[in-house]
């Protein structure tokens, strides 16, 4: 049985955490690999002895040297890269992120509720997202 493998590109480190916390929920075995920004992540991706093929990855918009959409852009135009599921995480709300991220092939775009200093129960998006659709694509890869 195959371990399911996730690659998350995000340059923040309070978001990583709770990522990686939700993630935890899940109580299936899994893969995580991290990247600080596209760039990092492309040099994972093309790894010329063992390259890194995540079945889902985790992206942020808003990175330094490459963003999320510059690394979408070069992901989709490379023949061995192209088919990987994409699922945009950012604090955006701007309609041209969206529409820019939907042009270039996303699995899902996914609002990230960072509020550290807020301790009122509120929903929480990446639980939402990790508890009813991460679960299901990593459970698929396993079978």
């Amino acid at each position: 049985m195959k371990t399911p493998t996730i690659l998350l590109i995000e340059d923040d480190e309070l978001d990583t955490i709770s990522v990686e916390r939700s993630l935890k929920k899940l109580q299936i075995q899994y893969e995580l690999h991290t990247a600080y920004n596209g760039l990092e992540a492309l040099e994972m991706l093309r790894k010329a002895n063992q390259p890194l093929l995540p079945d889902v990855i985790l992206l942020d918009i808003n990175m330094p040297r490459m963003n999320g959409i510059e690394f979408l852009r070069i992901l989709r135009l490379d023949d061995k890269l192209k088919e990987l599921k994409v699922f945009i995480m950012t604090t955006s709300s701007e309609s041209s992120d969206r529409d820019a991220a939907e042009k270039l092939g996303i699995s899902g775009y996914i609002i990230k509720p960072l509020n550290y200093t807020d301790n009122s129960k509120r929903s929480d998006s990446m639980d939402a997202f990790v508890q009813f659709h991460l679960r299901k694509i990593l459970l698929e890869e396993t079978s």
